[in-house]
């Protein structure tokens, strides 16, 4: 093709000729469009219930543009890190909506961690203001007293709490909130790259690593929780995990899609939510297992009959099939998902198939602890040689490692470019969890890799002989760690933790039962009973035990 001077002329593409992006046909995807949606539909359906408090969906929105304003007011800006120490309470949940309206990034704190460690991700992230309430106050004066720089604190003195704890701040949340305009006018983020979050893994050697979130990633996580949880319009939803975990595996996000209804649960226990259940209609909730064996395991003072549906999801800890059996017998209806800190919560879910309806009840509850297909955002999910990179066989028995690729990937650790390099090696994000593929492209997790134990040359996954010792009518809790042993290289030692009210077995009972339940070769050798460390979240804390076992 020429022009007219009888020169070459680059060949067009119509389909990019004239078809920009513009302010009409192009927005960046972010989850404040959510709550802003939930408001203009919703405005007057219940968005929080916390004790005695209400707030609406309009309420919902007013205050947090309240908060976006005073937060702006005080110089928080683009980039400008925001970190909040909360439970469960509608502060919580406002600020996972605020912090973004200001152009910020939200830093939510775990609850449990020491002074010297809140110090560290205080600095690491760069934090200009800290929300802080005031039953976590002796970890935080340690941290503050620690950090070596000044910050804005805001107390959150929430009614609900009636324990010890001083403010630390310049003034409380409220007051703080009321110097905020609720004509705020807080925009979308230019670009739906830009960070809306981050959230620090629990380090179990050296300092925790910072997990950035994107706006993209938040806004299609929290519908593809919609999808794979098949969830209706307008649901009730309770807070028993915890929102500063993956940002409550973006359910504060999802809800606002729904015009749902959250019931802030400060505290977790048997009593307070099957109070909810009855008296509130809770139809949702998520958390790990231990959470479930609370309601298992309830004392019948702390029961309440509900005629409602309970729908759960399970994540944090690969939950034993003995768990799911007595679940479904009490009536709630639960869903396997797993994921990581850095897949923003829940990447992976159990998509039950409706031939497996016709299985054996035996068979299906094997079937529903395996970890399942990836959600419907992510892009590619694969068990892989972590060496050679190369997909394992679909046999159900080959072990490799779980990778993930696509849009609810993290963008990278914070200001650790190594780390970043050596998790995106080969295009894919690794894991570090240990699994199988198995024939209908499901995912089981067989464990992490530094909890696989090695005895005689085999590979025995605790992930297994936990799941036989959870069988036995005393266990309440089980872990499984590699004990050194002068023959065998390792063999598997169970820590157990028994339910109250249950006849106290002995060691040997516990061996013996697994031997009926397990070959010989996996089955512990020791039994040590008590306690079990866990994490906020309800995972048990493995490298406690391992340091239990050395020591």
């Amino acid at each position: 093709m020429t022009n007219d001077h009888g020169a070459l002329r680059a060949p067009t593409n119509p389909y990019q000729d004239h078809l920009d992006k513009n302010a009409a046909n192009f927005t960046a995807l972010s989850p404040l469009s959510l709550l802003r949606r939930a408001a203009d539909i919703f405005p007057t359906k219940t968005a929080l219930i916390h004790g005695g408090r209400r707030y609406t969906w309009a309420e919902t929105l007013e205050r947090t543009t309240r908060l976006a304003s005073a937060l702006n007011k005080r110089g928080i800006a683009k980039n400008d890190t925001v970190a909040v120490m909360g439970a469960n309470t509608p502060e919580m949940y406002e600020c996972a909506f605020a912090v973004a309206m200001a152009g910020a990034v939200l830093n939510p704190l775990n609850i449990r961690l020491d002074g010297a460690t809140l110090a560290f991700c205080l600095n690491h992230g760069e934090a200009k203001v800290l929300i802080t309430d005031r039953e976590f106050a002796p970890a935080v004066k340690d941290a503050l007293a620690g950090l070596g720089r000044e910050l804005i604190v805001i107390d959150i003195d929430d009614g609900e709490y009636d324990g010890p704890g001083e403010r630390l701040g310049e003034t409380d949340y409220e007051s703080f909130l009321r110097s905020g305009d609720p004509d705020f006018a807080w925009a979308l983020p230019a670009d739906e790259w830009d960070a809306i979050s981050l959230n620090y893994t629990s380090g179990t050697t050296g300092n925790p690593k910072g997990v950035v979130y994107h706006h993209r990633g938040a806004y299609l996580n929290a519908l593809s929780n919609i999808i794979a949880w098949d969830m209706p319009s307008r649901p009730i939803y309770l807070w028993t995990l915890p929102m500063f975990h993956c940002n409550g595996w973006c359910f504060p996000w999802t809800l606002a899609a729904l015009g749902g209804t959250n019931v802030c649960l400060r505290r977790v226990g048997a009593k307070a939510m099957f109070d909810a259940f009855a008296d509130l209609g809770v139809t949702h909730y998520c958390g790990a297992p231990i959470v479930h064996n609370l309601l298992i395991n309830a004392k019948a003072d702390e029961r309440r009959d509900f005629s409602q549906t309970v729908y759960v999801m399970t994540a944090a800890a690969p939950p034993p099939p003995a768990t799911l059996d007595a679940m479904e017998a009490m009536g709630f209806d639960v869903t396997h998902a797993y994921g990581l800190t850095e897949t923003y919560g829940p990447a992976v879910y159990n998509a039950w198939q409706e031939p497996w309806d016709a299985l054996d009840h035996d068979v299906q509850m094997r079937l529903r602890a395996r970890q399942g297909v990836r959600y419907p955002v992510l892009e590619d999910l694969e068990v892989m040689d972590g060496d050679t990179m190369v997909p394992v066989p679909r046999d159900g028995q080959t072990i490799g490692e779980i990778m993930f690729k696509g849009n609810v990937v993290m963008k990278g650790y914070l200001k650790n470019p190594g780390a970043s390099a050596k998790a995106f090696a080969g295009g894919w994000f690794h894991s570090g969890d240990l699994a199988v593929m198995h024939p209908d492209g499901y995912v089981e997790i067989k464990d992490r890799a530094k909890d696989i134990i090695i005895s005689g040359g085999e590979n025995i996954s605790s992930i297994e002989v936990e799941g036989a010792l959870y069988k036995h009518p005393a266990v309440l809790a089980a872990a499984v760690v590699a004990k050194s042993d002068p023959k065998w290289g390792e063999t598997p030692c169970a820590f157990v933790e028994l339910k109250d009210d249950a006849p106290e077995p002995t060691s040997e009972e516990i061996i013996a039962f697994c031997r009926d339940n397990l070959a010989h070769f996996k089955c512990p050798r020791h039994v040590v009973f008590g306690p079990l460390p866990k994490t906020s979240t309800g995972k048990i804390q493995k490298f406690k035990l391992r340091e239990r076992v050395g020591a």
